[in-house]
């Protein structure tokens, strides 16, 4: 198995990311959306345990406009040290636009399907936290180059702004995939039912399910929210989607 860290030319600069090719192939390309903390060993972990059930994975910094991120990993576990590295990275998250979002996939999805050992496309993402809400953003964004999203514990999926993720879901052609964490500060239970009506009336294929008793970031290993059995069900749920849209 190929594991690298590489630089992914990008609109705005280039992107940090860690790649990582199993022996063989060619491999179905996954990219795999981190949380606002970004590339750190979590992230790296998941990267590779996707591959090892025979994908291509290519996790980029999406917040790479703000240079490479040092993320002090005690932080992660401390839940006030965690909401002040929060409020350092929140002026990056919020100067993303739908528009910024995809332009950026569209390089990542470049440089994934270039690379020896990797097919084509359609590629599909795997997101968390806020790139989870990202996810949902390209393939709605793209929809003829990605094949399907999951989101796992993703945020503002519904807002009231003009440019709410839930209110371009028609244009998905593909499978989408929603776990919400059960207690969840950025999406309401109102907020899933309106996404969920959305989906419906636009006849995307997809699921939405609660994790009871997981806290927003429940996957995260490395946080003070993570639950070890909605990570486990995060991935059964995902390498079941991969599994269906494989061919």
């Amino acid at each position: 198995m190929r594991k690298t860290m590489v630089d992914v030319p990008a609109p705005d600069g280039t992107a940090d990311a860690y790649l990582v090719v199993p022996d063989g192939g060619p491999h179905p390309g996954v990219l795999l959306f981190p949380d606002a903390f970004g590339l750190r060993p979590r992230i790296e972990e998941m990267a590779e345990r996707i591959a090892a059930a025979g994908y291509a994975v290519l996790a980029p910094n999406l917040l790479y406009r703000g240079g490479k991120q040092e993320i002090d990993m005690s932080a992660l576990a401390d839940p006030d040290k965690r909401g002040e590295l929060f409020g350092r990275i929140m002026p990056l998250i919020q100067a993303l636009g739908s528009e910024t979002i995809v332009a950026d996939a569209e390089k990542y999805i470049d440089f994934l399907t270039a690379q020896d050992g990797v097919t084509g496309e359609p590629v599909v993402i795997t997101g968390y936290c806020m790139g989870g809400t990202n996810a949902l953003r390209v393939i709605e964004g793209i929809p003829e180059r990605v094949k399907a999203i999951a989101s796992f514990h993703g945020g503002n999926l519904v807002t009231d702004q003009p440019d709410s993720p839930h209110l371009r879901v028609g244009a998905i052609t593909g499978e989408v995939y929603f776990g919400h964490a059960d207690k969840d500060h950025s999406i309401t239970d109102e907020q899933i039912k309106v996404l969920e009506a959305a989906l419906d009336e636009a006849g995307v294929t997809y699921r939405s399910e609660i994790y009871e008793g997981a806290d927003h970031g429940y996957t995260m290993s490395d946080t003070a929210a993570y639950n070890e059995a909605a990570e486990q069900r995060h991935w059964e749920n995902l390498f079941a989607l991969l599994e269906r849209v494989k061919n």
